[in-house]
């Protein structure tokens, strides 16, 4: 099994070579406006313009995955596995959903796999879903890691 890789840095910018995939939570309710989406969308508007227009279908669901294709081997993956958004009334809601986040997962890891991609990300669903890592990183080492997936996770400084 591959152990994930913790590098310092920005995982708009992956590093490394070959195919790559940036993975990321998205909500359930078509809202890109805090945290990780904001200078991802910026980087990539075609990302972001697949969310908000994938959101608009009844069908947009927990689970679901956007492969969106943001250059010469490059996609991003946009994971609906965060159901609403906290507020301040309620901020101990953890909207992130873990069984939504590893059937996420595994498709990512299929699509990586499929094209022999590493996956570079933030430490997902640890922020505005309100998720922890310990139990996010082993779902990522079991879906992914396992599989013989690179997995890249960024720490911005």
């Amino acid at each position: 099994m591959i152990p994930i890789h913790y590098l310092e840095g920005d995982a708009t910018q992956p590093i490394g070579d070959g195919p790559k995939i940036i993975a990321h939570i998205c909500n359930d309710l078509g809202k890109w406006g805090k945290g990780f989406v904001l200078p991802l969308g910026k980087r990539f508007p075609q990302a972001k313009a697949a969310y908000l227009e994938g959101a608009k279908h009844p069908d947009f669901s927990l689970s679901e995955v956007q492969l969106v294709e943001c250059g010469t081997e490059l996609w991003v993956a946009n994971m609906v596995a965060q159901h609403k958004i906290r507020s301040a009334r309620e901020p101990n809601y953890v909207a992130l959903r873990y069984d939504a986040l590893e059937r996420c997962l595994e498709t990512v890891a299929n699509h990586a796999l499929e094209v022999q991609a590493s996956v570079h990300m933030p430490r997902i669903g640890t922020g505005l879903a309100g998720g922890t890592w310990e139990k996010i990183e082993p779902l990522i080492t079991q879906k992914l890691c396992a599989r013989g997936v690179v997995v890249k996770v960024y720490d911005l400084v």
